[in-house]
């Protein structure tokens, strides 16, 4: 019984699951890369490989008022995800945060009719003030 055990676990670890989860991903070419970095602060890069990713950046100084400048990063990346689906997306990151967009994020589920309406007969129908105890 030993030696069953022992050899099922063999030949789980030395079985090829390569066809099932897909090719290696490590061995990916890189086809086209590039940056070059401005001495004022600056950048950008770009890279482009043979297993379909690819993503690019663009990074600027934003003068906001004369004492106040914030760096900004806008890019997109793109890939093939395991199921064959092309996925996109774009982003900025400046004063305001990180900013996503693309069909890839989660997005909430719609609000429900009747929370809807509860919020607006909230909004009709304010509570009166209430009077200061002394």
């Amino acid at each position: 019984m030993k030696f069953f055990i022992l050899a099922t676990i063999v030949s789980l670890a030395a079985a090829d699951v390569s066809h099932i989860v897909g090719k290696d991903e490590r061995g990916a070419q890189i086809l086209r890369q590039e940056q070059a970095v401005d001495p004022e602060g600056s950048y950008q890069w770009a890279y482009e490989t043979d297993n379909g990713i690819a993503a690019n950046e663009v990074g600027t100084i934003k003068v906001i008022s004369e004492d106040t400048v914030a760096k900004v990063a806008q890019g997109q990346a793109s890939w093939t995800a395991p199921n064959g689906e092309k996925v996109d997306f774009t982003y900025i990151a400046d004063e305001n945060g990180y900013q996503p967009q693309g069909d890839i994020l989660p997005t909430p589920p719609p609000i429900p009719l009747e929370i809807l309406r509860a919020l607006q007969y909230i909004k009709d129908h304010p509570s009166p003030p209430e009077a200061q105890q002394n």
